[in-house]
Order: structure tokens, then sequence, then C-alpha cells
């Protein structure tokens, strides 16, 4: 199945981790690819403590936003590359382990997709080829997704900020927002 968290609150990506840390915990195996994200964070430690397989580039660490047009160059060329190699290594393992089950996070693939770094098409149509597949849950996270990508989810839920200590001029905190 096809899991969806998206919206503009906090949350998109903790939702994703915790459905990794159970089906990690049931026996299954876990590939989290993280795209727009390269800043050490602390929940990648403990995933990697927990034998899960994690997945990044080498992208800026800012928001796209803020990126030059260098950087945003370059990440056009790194996201392809980076969603391509998870594909693999899901396809690896569903062959290495006849019986194996898997939870592929693509965290960030709205943005990813929304700011063109990765061609909606190719990846609704790898995504969907997965989800084929009864032993495969495959998450999506991120702000706005399209409506191709939000038709495509089993399970789809809104992250709605109501308040968050951002907004007063608190900084992001160590443990707690990374």
């Amino acid at each position: 199945m096809i899991h969806l968290y998206f919206g503009e609150g906090k949350g998109k990506t903790t939702a994703a981790l915790g459905l990794a840390l159970r089906f990690s915990g049931s026996g299954g195996k876990v590939i989290f690819c993280q795209f727009l994200k390269s800043r050490p964070v602390s929940e990648l430690t403990s995933l990697e403590k927990l034998g899960i397989e994690v997945m990044r580039g080498n992208f800026p660490k800012k928001f796209f936003a803020q990126m030059t047009l260098e950087e945003r160059t370059e990440s056009r060329k790194i996201t392809p590359e980076l969603f391509d190699s998870a594909l693999g290594r899901a396809e690896s393992f569903l062959k290495s382990q006849a019986d194996g089950r898997l939870l592929l996070v693509f965290d960030e693939i709205c943005a990813t997709i929304a700011h063109g770094l990765l061609d909606e098409a190719y990846a609704v149509e790898k995504i969907k080829g997965l989800s084929e597949n009864p032993k495969i849950e495959v998450v999506l996270t991120g702000r706005n997704p399209s409506e191709t990508l939000f038709s495509l989810a089993d399970y789809a839920t809104e992250m709605k900020k109501i308040r968050h200590p951002f907004d007063s001029g608190i900084v992001a905190r160590e443990g707690v927002e990374f």
C-alpha cells in the first residue's frame, strides 16, 4: 500500500519514522530515502543503530528556495540517481529475500517533484509498480502533493500546524526538531 503524509505542519517525517520503527520492529526491512535533506539529524543516528538503511544525497544544507541556480542544477542531477538507487536496493532485497517484507520511504518526494527535481510521470510509474507487490509498503512525504500523487495513496494523512514555537522566533531544537 502507499502512505502519504503531507501538509504544512510538523510531523510528516516524524510519522514516516514512526512507521519505519514499527515495521522494523516487526521484522521487516526498511529503506529510508531522503530528498533535499543533508544536514545531520538525530533521527538518522537512531535508524542506523537499528539497522535501517538510510539513503541521502549530498544536497546543499539549505531550503530549496535559498539555493543558488548552481545548487539547484546539481540537485537536479543528484535526485534521479538517489531515487533510482533506492529502487535498485528495494529490487535487490526482494530478489534475495523471497519472503521478505519491505517499507520504502521517500521523504520529501512531494517537494522534490514540485520543484522539478524528479520527473513525476517516471516516479509515479515506478511507485505504482512497487505497490503491486503485497510485500511492499511505500511512504511518500512532503508539502503540496500533486493530485496524481494524492490519488495514488491508500492512506492519506494531512499534518496541519496550529501553533509552532518557530512562529515566535524560537529556533529548531536538537532532539525535538532535528
